[in-house]
């Protein structure tokens, strides 16, 4: 299904730019091309039926994800910002002997327990002139519900959970993404989202696949490079997460002029604070769309489109993506009510490799995964978003939403954002611990955001203690690692009360 999908892309626009990086350029013919020898590479380097993929957002990324594809085999998208040792227990966990790399990451691969085959060591150019004059191999004939990808949600814990994602959740999410953003093929997309991650594999390789966009990749994520391509390469459509948007924000090349061609900005990921939403507007004339999904759903649940938009929600359900809001006894809540999401739809995932009690836990036999996030539908369907049901924080009895708190603290107007999680205490159980990065240039102290979040909270939602630092701990796409703040505050806080 997906390799038809660029076959088709060649069919019908084989000389507009599929993908660009500064270093390859590729039409979608070239890109077709490209990725039938890379499907002779990899039948003549491995019989595993899975082979790891580790390169940066570029022009080689589809073709080698393509060739994998074209192969019959398990394209397994790996994270090179994690640790070896991290790193090492994917690969093992996904029973690799083979990952397709560059000779940037070197070092990284000869620590891994695979072989490293480095595209630069192979004749591609020639390859590929050779493969302009031979008929293009069929596409395989695969399971629509057979793995097309593993992508792994966390490589940071002993037992790293690889999401297993089929052909047809990959081309359903796609197409229905596409519907639902209602993208047409003049527009070019500025890619800067890790290929590794699901919203950059999906919305900056897969959608523009399925509708013959131009895609402009960034490597590495850098807001003045973002900035640069977006005014020389005129793109229309980016999609971010809200730490990468708040960086753009405070990038000093950053201005409306620069940014004008975009008119599309798609934000998800992490939930989005209001002063870099706000600000996006003001500085720039530019609407951010919230969209909401997970690895496990391929990922798009919601999103927020051109035309059907509110402000604070992640838009409504995608075409053939169902959603309900449940109580933790499982039963159904009434619209406004605030429970955890359920969603079943084509994109939800096959289960985890090799873990099918992890897979259980989360998807019933009727198809409804449990996500572990916590929201609320309302009358016209748009979602929104209010925290994790691991990270809520009960305080004396009361239940607590860190998202909550977040949202009081980023209103104020000296904070870009904000963090909050739960912390032991004697007397109550757990309290709200907050951390807080402020605007650039702004000075804020915890007691005047303490009285400000009175104002607004209750009382036993206001922090007790709050961090005000310049930086926050974050992952390889930007997201706060609230596990990490946790480190930090390992140590129970005394009984003592205000």
């Amino acid at each position: 299904m997906l390799v038809d999908m660029l076959l088709d892309a060649n069919r019908r626009c084989p000389h507009t730019l599929a993908v660009a990086d500064g270093i390859l350029t590729l039409t979608y013919r070239r890109l077709t091309l490209l990725a039938s020898v890379m499907r002779e590479v990899l039948q003549s380097r491995t019989k595993c039926p899975r082979v790891g993929i580790m390169l940066p957002a570029s022009a080689a990324f589809p073709a080698v994800l393509f060739g994998a594809l074209w192969s019959s085999k398990v394209g397994v998208p790996l994270n090179f910002l994690l640790s070896s040792e991290e790193l090492a227990r994917i690969v093992r966990d996904s029973e690799l002997d083979l990952i397709v790399t560059v000779g940037h990451f070197k070092d990284l691969a000869a620590r891994l327990p695979a072989r490293a085959l480095f595209l630069e060591t192979l004749p591609l150019k020639r390859k590929a002139l050779w493969a302009t004059f031979r008929r293009l191999p069929r596409p395989p004939r695969v399971d629509s519900h057979g793995t097309a990808v593993i992508l792994y949600t966390s490589g940071t814990t002993a037992e790293p959970k690889g999401v297993e994602l089929t052909h047809y959740n990959l081309h359903s999410n796609s197409v229905d993404g596409l519907h639902a953003l209602r993208i047409d093929s003049h527009q070019t997309v500025l890619n800067i989202l890790p290929p590794f991650h699901v919203f950059g594999l999906t919305a900056t390789v897969l959608i523009p696949i399925a509708n013959c966009l131009t895609v402009y990749a960034l490597p590495r994520f850098s807001p003045a490079a973002v900035v640069k391509a977006a005014a020389e390469k005129k793109t229309s459509v980016i999609a971010a997460i809200p730490s990468m948007y708040a960086a753009i924000l405070k990038a000093k090349s950053a201005s409306r002029e620069r940014l004008s061609s975009i008119g599309l900005a798609i934000c998800a990921g992490e939930p989005l604070p209001d002063s870099v939403r706000i600000g996006f507007q003001e500085h720039f004339g530019i609407t951010l769309r919230q969209g909401y999904g997970l690895t496990e759903t391929s990922p798009v649940v919601s999103v927020c489109s051109l035309d059907v938009h509110r402000d604070g929600t992640v838009g409504r359900p995608i075409r053939n993506v169902q959603v309900r809001i449940v109580s933790s006894d499982g039963a159904e809540l009434p619209l406004g009510q605030e429970g955890e999401i359920l969603v079943r739809g084509p994109g939800v995932m096959k289960g985890y490799y090799n873990k099918p009690e992890e897979t259980r836990q989360v998807l019933d036999a009727e198809g409804w995964f449990r996500t572990g996030d916590l929201g609320r539908l309302d009358d016209e369907g748009f979602l929104t978003i209010t925290g994790r049901v691991k990270d809520m924080i009960i305080v004396g009895g009361e239940n607590v939403y860190p998202r909550e708190i977040e949202a009081a603290l980023e209103a104020h107007q000296a904070v870009l954002q904000a963090a909050v999680i739960g912390v032991p205490h004697g007397a109550r159980g757990e309290v709200p611990v907050a951390f807080v990065i402020p605007k650039e240039g702004a000075q804020v102290t915890e007691l005047e955001l303490r009285n400000h979040a009175r104002q607004v909270l209750a009382g036993f939602k206001v922090p007790r203690e709050i961090y005000i630092s310049e930086n926050l701990p974050k992952g390889p796409t930007g997201k706060v690692l609230k596990r990490r703040l946790r480190e930090l505050c390992s140590r129970p806080l005394p009984d003592s009360t205000e």
